[in-house]
C-alpha cells in the first residue's frame, strides 16, 4: 500500500496550524533581519515580519534550502515508511531550492541504494511563489485522503502550475528593485509619473501586463485584469500583504463581475515580502487562454 508525503518549502505561505492539519512536511527558509536570524513561518508569522519591517529600512536576507537538508529529509521520510514523496519547490528561476531538491535526491539514492525500489521522489517546480503552490498542495492532501495515487497528484499539480497566474500590484517597488529578483519590477520606469504595474507571475517569469495611473484605479483595474484572464466559473484567491483593505474591495468588484466570492484569502510570507515588499494586493486565477 502506498504512503504519500507532500514536501514543500515555507514560501508556500501556509500557516503553522494549516501545516499541522494537513500533515505535510515543510522546510523553512532562514532569514536575517535586524541582526536576528529566524525561520519563516515556524519562528515568526507573516504579521511579525511586517512589524519588523515597519521599524527598519533593511531588506531581509534569505538563503536557499540546501541539498543536504533535502537529502536528510528524504532519508527521514524513507525511514518512516513512505513510498512516495512529492517535493514541490519555490520557482526555480527565483531560487536554487528546486535544483537543490534534485541534487538531494541524487545524493539520497547514492547513499541509500537499497531505497531505489522502495520509494519514489517526484520533484516539481511550482514556477511561482506563495499560495500559488500552497493552495493546490491543500487540495492535493484532500485527494490523497480520498485514495489518489502519486501519479494523479503530480498530474494535478503540474496542470495547476502550467495554467494559473498571479496578477499583483505592489504599492511601491523599493524592495523589488533592491532584491533584483523580480525583473518586471526592476524594469518598470513609471513611478515618477504616478504609475503602478500589474505584474503577472506565471510560467516562472514576471511580466508587466498593464500600468495603472493612481492608487484610486488599483481596484477597478486589477479586478478587470483578473476577470479578463480567468477561466469563467473557476475559483480565484485574494492575496495581500500587511493590509487586506484593497483585497476586500477587489473581491467585491469581482463578485459583481463574476458572481463568485474568493475561494480564500492569503497573506504573503517573509520570502515574498523580502522581494516585493509588505504592501501588495494580488489575485490568483486559472487562465482561460491555457
Amino acid at each position: 500500500m502506498s504512503r504519500i508525503m507532500i514536501l514543500t518549502d515555507s514560501c508556500c505561505d501556509l500557516s503553522r496550524e494549516k501545516i499541522a492539519e494537513l500533515g505535510i512536511t515543510v522546510l523553512p527558509f532562514e532569514f536575517t533581519l535586524g541582526g536576528e536570524t529566524f525561520r519563516e513561518t515556524f519562528d515568526k508569522t507573516s504579521e511579525e515580519v511586517y512589524e519588523m519591517l515597519a521599524h527598519t529600512d533593511e531588506i531581509p536576507k534569505h538563503s536557499q534550502i540546501s541539498p543536504v537538508t533535502f537529502e536528510e529529509t528524504y532519508k527521514k521520510l524513507y525511514d518512516e515508511g513512505y513510498t512516495d514523496i512529492i517535493s514541490v519547490s519555490i520557482n526555480s528561476k527565483g531560487s536554487g531550492t528546486y535544483n537543490n531538491s534534485i541534487l538531494g535526491k541524487e545524493d539520497f539514492f547514492d547513499n541509500n541504494p537499497e531505497a531505489k525500489d522502495k520509494i519514489r521522489i517526484f520533484n516539481i517546480d511550482s514556477k511561482c511563489y506563495t499560495i500559488f503552490y500552497g493552495y493546490p498542495i491543500m487540495e492535493s492532501v484532500k485527494k490523497i485522503r480520498k485514495g489518489a495515487e502519486a501519479e494523479e497528484i503530480v498530474a494535478y499539480l503540474e496542470d495547476w502550475f502550467n495554467v494559473c497566474a498571479i496578477y499583483a500590484v505592489p504599492y511601491n517597488l523599493k524592495y523589488a528593485k533592491k532584491s533584483g529578483r523580480i525583473s518586471a519590477a526592476a524594469a518598470f520606469a513609471g513611478e515618477l509619473l504616478g504609475l503602478k504595474p500589474i505584474i503577472e507571475f506565471a510560467d516562472g517569469t514576471t511580466t508587466t501586463v498593464e500600468k495603472i495611473r493612481g492608487e484610486k484605479n488599483i481596484v477597478p483595474k486589477l479586478a478587470e485584469c483578473a476577470e479578463k484572464r480567468m477561466t469563467p466559473q473557476t475559483p480565484y484567491i485574494m492575496v495581500h500583504g500587511r493590509d487586506n483593505t484593497l483585497a476586500k474591495e477587489i473581491e467585491k468588484e469581482l463578485i459583481k463581475r463574476t458572481g463568485r466570492k474568493a475561494e480564500m484569502y492569503a497573506n504573503i510570507g517573509a520570502v515574498v515580502t523580502a522581494n516585493i515588499g509588505p504592501d501588495i494586493v494580488a489575485v490568483l486565477v486559472r487562465r482561460k487562454n491555457k
